[in-house]
């Protein structure tokens, strides 16, 4: 699963690396605890071309009747979101990237304390998550929302989690888009043995509330 994740890279870097056309209204960069029902930068497709937008990380289907009439909705199993009624229509029809630096998972220790690993590109670039997104809401309080499509975990993922993000490629961005017609489905597989490593992090990551680049430094003595 992906439950947290950060975004160094600045607003305007970030429009050129999609070929996007930049909102006026983006959240701020960096930061280094991006949390469920935060606002986030999705990259989506629409007539005029690629949009670099801010979405809220929490997809709300049409039938919610407020933010909180259902379980919140930040990821989409890939087994299955094409056939769940909350995730089908987005699925076939509004696909789009989810930006990330890099993103958070724990384990447990032998007492039962939450241990933060930070994941991230070996290369040092950017990812881009898969994503699926909904507008939700009536006229002034209309949103645009988003899930993060997650896969079983990859081998070397697995020894922390046994879910992970959908990450794609720069070749893969159009198909995902739907920029070159169909085929998205072909893409929904675990990836990333070779381009993720990762290392432990300190505890203070676990609150919500946490801020500031030392929530990625690493930990000496355990690195992936």
């Amino acid at each position: 699963m992906c439950g947290r994740f950060a975004i160094t890279l600045p607003n305007d870097a970030m429009a050129q690396l999609f070929s996007a056309q930049p909102a006026n209204a983006l959240p701020k960069v960096p930061n280094y605890n991006v949390c469920p029902t935060n606002q986030v930068h999705v990259v989506r497709t629409g007539e005029t071309g690629r949009r670099l937008v801010q979405m809220r990380w929490g997809f709300l289907p049409h039938w919610y009747k407020t933010e909180n009439a259902g379980p919140l909705l930040i990821n989409a199993r890939a087994e299955t979101i094409a056939e769940k009624p909350a995730f089908r229509a987005a699925c076939r029809e509004r696909r789009c990237l989810v930006v990330a630096s890099g993103f958070y998972e724990w384990t447990k220790s032998e007492d039962g304390a939450r241990l933060p690993w930070y994941i991230y590109r070996r290369d040092g670039g950017t990812i881009a998550f898969a994503g699926i997104w909904q507008d939700w809401g009536a006229e002034q309080a209309r949103q645009s929302t988003c899930a993060i499509v997650t896969t079983p975990a990859n081998r070397r993922l697995s020894a922390i989690h046994d879910r992970m993000p959908l990450i794609l490629e720069p070749q893969d961005w159009r198909l995902w888009l739907g920029e070159e017609g169909k085929g998205a489905a072909t893409l929904m597989r675990p990836g990333g043995d070779d381009i993720l490593d990762f290392h432990r992090v300190g505890t203070a990551v676990n609150s919500n509330r946490a801020s500031g680049p030392q929530l990625i430094e690493p930990l000496r003595a355990e690195r992936g």
